[in-house]
């Protein structure tokens, strides 16, 4: 059995997550988290929230799951969030053609080939659908757009589609964010929520589905002036597999701290160095098993459209590399294309300390020649020669100048256009600012948390399966039992259980089967401790606390017991020290 399949048999027997609707057959691509882990999933976001938004000083939204078509447009997604589709001519099954040749062969990112390549390696290996054995070979490998389409209101007059990622509901409401950071650069605004995918071949679980959870952070940063606060992870050591180790025949993960890599070139720019750092470290809080870690450059042909670098945190799970972030330096792509296509201001206004006098070109087109001379045109060639006239006022420096308007030029005088160069004094200036945007998904991480934690040990002869969860992470934090059903044991267990609830911690009661069967359920689904109540209990008012990864015990006193267990989820003391 791999170590997904293991995996995949304990979440469903023990409540972790199991596929959805399965009374009537299931839907491929769609899971559901049981009691264990909806638990898991909420621990690990609020650690997220704790360390991407609450100590980084940044603002959190929650936007709409269903956007309207023009937002689409403008980002991008409608012409170009494709996969490589091939079906087959047989069966008609259909399959991922790049998924199919990392399958087959022994190229890792295939993701990253044009679809003729992809067509001639599946010729070259031969092959074949994975449904009924029939040849691939010369069949097409088309584009296939991921997202779900739906339709607002009664009707089909507006069209929206399912996000496919939950930063465009953050872009699009720039304008209105940016007043609540009082147009000061950098903020960051962060989001926790559903993403939605047409997966052509769901797979692996929580790895490839067609609804899942991102947590998204955009930084917006003034890209002449704001640097990232880089001394506080220089020293944060990253294994590194840059796109220049993956095309050398010798490459390989290279260990440089943040502070070599940025100095060395390997990562360009600060901001994303700066938020691998932080992240590192948080991996290893929610369990990452860091002997199981990289950092994969992005090479040149899998680039997002956004994206100028980008570099993603891989995961090894049964002998593959899983992304469960992408941190990417979207400049201002984003902004750019939401007010081309809006007509809205997405910039914010950077005042000077002092006014500053600069020469300003400007142009007053005569509307009088123009008209006549370019008709509906007209107005446009006005726009047109206005931003010439900022972007390069060397053009008018002849007898005429030219511009191109949808592809057609057209020849003004420069009389005709009153171009002058005049002294202004300016108060600031708008910036539209770029974005670094760290993207994580929160059910690749619960697969990736849950398969390095999986463990399996002997105790007094039994073989045992417990997960390795930090307690903080942990479903349960404790289990409470009563040794026995009798002599008021279990009045007194349940008593304690209530109390360490009003506390604050998540327990679990449990009087059912010998008491060694009880720590081994819990032991299975990672609950960090457990407490007995015996006869001693009741006499002296002391429990007896388990650890589950040495299954070691100690007598603590009843009170002050959600104390001790505090300041041992939180790190503040260890078993061994009780």
């Amino acid at each position: 059995m791999s170590e997904g399949e293991r995996l995949t048999e304990l979440a469903k027997r023990r409540g972790f997550y199991f596929p959805s609707a399965g009374a009537y057959g299931g839907a491929s691509g769609f899971w559901t988290y049981g009691p264990q882990g909806a638990a898991l999933k909420s621990n690990i976001e609020d650690a997220w929230r704790d360390r991407f938004v609450v100590r980084e000083g940044h603002q959190e939204i929650s936007a709409p799951d269903v956007m309207p078509e023009p937002v689409f447009e403008a980002s991008g997604h409608l012409e170009g969030f494709d996969d490589m589709i091939i079906e087959c001519p047989g069966c008609g099954a259909t399959h991922r053609a790049d998924h199919l040749v990392e399958d087959e062969t022994d190229i890792e990112e295939a993701e990253s080939l044009p679809n003729e390549e992809i067509m001639d390696i599946i010729a070259d290996h031969g092959i074949e659908c994975p449904s009924c054995g029939e040849s691939l070979s010369g069949v097409s490998v088309d584009n296939f757009n991921l997202m779900f389409e739906t339709n607002i209101g009664p009707g089909s007059s507006s069209p929206g589609y399912l996000r496919p990622e939950t930063a465009q509901g953050i872009f699009v409401e720039f304008p209105q964010l940016s007043e609540y950071a009082r147009n000061q650069l950098p903020f960051g605004v962060a989001q926790i929520g559903k993403a939605y995918r047409n997966e052509i071949s769901p797979r692996k679980s929580l790895v490839r589905v067609r609804e899942f959870t991102q947590a998204e952070l955009e930084h917006f940063v003034d890209p002449e002036d704001d640097e990232p606060p880089l001394e506080a992870v220089e020293d944060v050591t990253l294994p590194l597999y840059s796109g220049e180790s993956q095309q050398a025949e010798d490459g390989g993960v290279e260990r440089l701290t943040v502070g070599e890599a940025v100095e060395d070139g390997v990562i360009a720019s600060d901001w994303v160095a700066y938020y691998l750092g932080v992240a590192r470290d948080w991996y290893e809080r929610i369990g990452v098993d860091m002997d199981r870690f990289r950092f994969r450059q992005h090479l040149p042909g899998e680039l997002a459209h956004y994206a100028s670098d980008c570099w993603d945190a891989e995961t090894e799970i049964d002998g593959d590399w899983i992304e469960v972030t992408g941190f990417a330096y979207r400049g201002d792509y984003d902004l750019r294309k939401h007010a081309d296509h809006s007509g809205e201001d997405f910039t914010v206004f950077k005042q000077y300390d002092e006014p500053v006098t600069v020469e300003r070109p400007t142009v007053d087109p005569d509307m009088s020649y123009l008209g006549p001379e370019f008709g509906g045109d007209a107005q446009a060639v006005a726009d047109a020669l206005e931003a010439l006239a900022e972007r390069d006022p060397d053009a008018f420096e002849g007898d005429e100048v030219t511009v191109e308007v949808d592809g057609d030029s057209y020849t003004v005088p420069v009389e005709e256009t009153n171009f002058s160069v005049e002294e202004v004094t300016e108060n600031g200036e708008h910036v539209r600012p770029h974005v670094v945007e760290p993207s994580f998904g929160v059910g690749r991480l619960i697969y990736t948390v849950l398969a390095h934690a999986y463990t399996e040990d002997e105790v007094d002869g039994e073989e045992r399966t417990y997960l390795d969860l930090p307690p903080e992470q942990a479903p349960t934090t404790v289990g409470v039992f009563p040794l026995m059903d009798k002599d008021g044991m279990a009045e007194y267990a349940g008593d304690i259980a209530d109390a360490l609830r009003e506390a604050g911690h998540s327990v679990t009661y449990d009087d059912s089967g010998a008491i060694g069967r009880r720590y081994r359920r819990q032991d299975e689904v990672g609950t960090p401790y457990c407490v007995t109540v015996d006869y001693e209990s009741l006499e002296e008012d002391t429990v007896t606390l388990r650890e589950r990864d040495s299954t070691e015990q100690t007598r603590v006193s009843i009170d002050g017991l959600a104390e001790t267990l505090d300041r041992l989820v939180d790190g503040e003391t260890t078993f061994d020290a009780l």
